[in-house]
């Protein structure tokens, strides 16, 4: 098992002013590794943008801009986001949803490459 031990102390990170977290289980859970990277970008960039309720109003041209995506990317990342259960979209606001209780059917094939790095990293850092 590791021992971890806090490496910068002047640096530790807390919560002020701003409300954005991702659940742990959005990794163990095997979210991480279902999405596409644009859904991962763009499911990252709606948690930071988000208050603690889940709610940003972020323009589709913002995001894309921000993001660097073409506005086909964006809307296939939203939708298969939407169809995955992770956000909820009225056309202005987006809502972060709670994780669904089941991770939706995986489809077959290779891992997803950023789901194995984060498992790596994790299995470093965490017993």
């Amino acid at each position: 098992m590791i021992k971890k031990k806090i490496i910068d102390k002047e640096r530790i990170r807390r919560i002020d002013g701003g409300f954005a977290f991702i659940p742990h289980r959005f990794l163990t859970g095997g979210f991480v590794s279902d999405l596409s990277r644009d859904q991962l970008l763009l499911y990252f960039f709606l948690c930071l943008a988000a208050d603690r309720f889940g709610l940003s109003f972020y323009s589709y041209d913002k995001i894309c801009t921000l993001l660097e995506m073409s506005l086909d990317q964006y809307i296939d990342a939203r939708c298969a986001l939407i169809k995955k259960d992770l956000i909820a979209f009225d056309g202005t606001v987006f809502q972060v949803l709670a994780l669904p209780a089941v991770l939706p059917k995986a489809k077959p094939g290779k891992p997803h490459p950023l789901g194995q790095l984060a498992k790596n990293i994790f299995k470093e850092v965490a017993p």
